[in-house]
């Protein structure tokens, strides 16, 4: 159970019950303007992420390995789309747990990111294997 959807509402409401019996009705009305002004920049965060995730392909990073090193547990799918600028290509279906979802960079190297609740409990890295060219004698020039 997540417990911000029941611990963020009572905080509000025992900071409002707080604010009135300390500062009467002038202290709830800096309290839900404080709760407000709270709400106002979790808002703005969010559609500023989003507007740049906007900007750029569906499942598209710069660099998959970058993301990789960068991702740790319970991070939200909101940080990791701060962080790729871009929205996760849904591999999973449609509003079920877990939601899976993955990005890929120009090299093919994709990062798949399996969410339970919003939260990131595991992930995983695939690159593509590598098809060196040897050098041939051709390649290289004699000395004169």
């Amino acid at each position: 159970m997540q417990f911000q959807k029941i611990l963020v509402p009572l905080a509000s409401a025992a900071l409002l019950v707080a604010a009135h019996n300390f500062y009467g009705w002038a202290g709830v009305a800096a309290a839900a303007g404080a709760l407000v002004m709270w709400l106002l920049l979790h808002f703005t965060r969010m559609m500023q992420i989003l507007k740049r995730a906007a900007n750029r392909p569906i499942g598209f990073v710069d660099s998959a390995v970058m993301l990789n090193a960068k991702l740790r547990p319970g991070v939200t799918l909101l940080h990791v789309v701060a962080m790729t600028r871009s929205l996760g290509e849904l591999v999973s279906p449609k509003d079920t747990q877990p939601e899976v979802f993955r990005w890929t960079d120009g090299t093919e190297s994709r990062v798949t990111g399996e969410f339970w609740g919003g939260k990131l409990k595991k992930w995983d890295l695939v690159r593509p294997p590598q098809t060196d060219k040897p050098q041939t004698d051709a390649a290289i020039s004699p000395a004169p």
